[in-house]
C-alpha cells in the first residue's frame, strides 16, 4: 500500500482534509499529517475537525511518500512561505509523485513555481493567480495533468478522492 503526506496548517477547509484523509486510510494506505511542528494541534476553519501533526516538515523526506495531498482553506496560505514545504513539493514533483491539491491548495504550487505549462483547476477566485503562474485553468470538478490532481471546492471531493485513490493503485 502507499504512504501519503497530507500538508496541513490551521484553518484548513474541514471536509477537504477529512474526506480524502479518511478515504485514503479506509482504502488501506498510510497517511501522515505533516505540519510546521510535530504534535501541533491543527484546527479546521469550520470548527468541525482538528488533527495533530504527526511530523514536522523538517523531519520528513519525499522518498518516504508516494503522494502528497494539499487540502484547501487558509492552510496553504499558512504553509506557502515555509521553505521546507516548498522544497518538499518541488522534490515530490521532480520524483513524479502524485500531488493532489484542492481549493486553495495550488497556492503552494504557485509559491514553489511548479505551475508553468500545467493544466489545473482550483477555487475559481484563484484563477488569475494560477494563470499568472503559467498554468492553464479549467473550471472542472477535477483535472488530472500528469502527476497533478486538482479540484475546486468541497462539492468536488468525490471526484478528487476517486482520482487520488486511482493514482495510489
Amino acid at each position: 500500500m502507499s504512504k501519503v503526506a497530507f500538508l496541513l496548517a490551521n484553518d484548513f477547509e474541514d471536509s477537504e482534509m477529512q474526506v480524502p484523509y479518511e478515504e485514503v486510510k479506509k482504502a488501506g494506505h498510510e497517511a501522515d499529517i505533516i505540519g510546521l511542528e510535530a504534535g501541533e494541534t491543527l484546527k479546521g476553519k469550520q470548527g468541525k475537525v482538528e488533527y495533530q501533526a504527526d511530523k514536522a516538515i523538517t523531519d520528513v523526506k519525499v522518498a518516504d511518500y508516494d503522494a502528497v495531498v494539499i487540502p484547501g482553506g487558509a492552510s496553504p496560505e499558512n504553509l506557502r512561505l515555509n521553505d521546507g514545504i516548498l522544497q518538499f513539493v518541488k522534490e515530490a514533483n521532480e520524483a513524479k509523485k502524485t500531488i493532489a491539491a484542492i481549493c486553495h491548495g495550488p497556492q503552494i504550487l504557485i509559491s514553489a513555481d511548479l505551475l508553468k505549462r500545467r493544466t489545473i483547476t482550483c477555487y475559481p477566485p484563484l484563477k488569475d493567480d494560477v494563470v499568472n503562474a503559467g498554468a492553464e485553468f479549467k473550471d472542472q470538478e477535477v483535472v488530472v495533468d500528469g502527476n497533478y490532481i486538482t479540484s475546486r471546492t468541497p462539492k468536488d471531493e468525490p471526484a478528487f478522492v476517486r482520482e487520488i485513490l486511482q493514482a495510489l493503485q
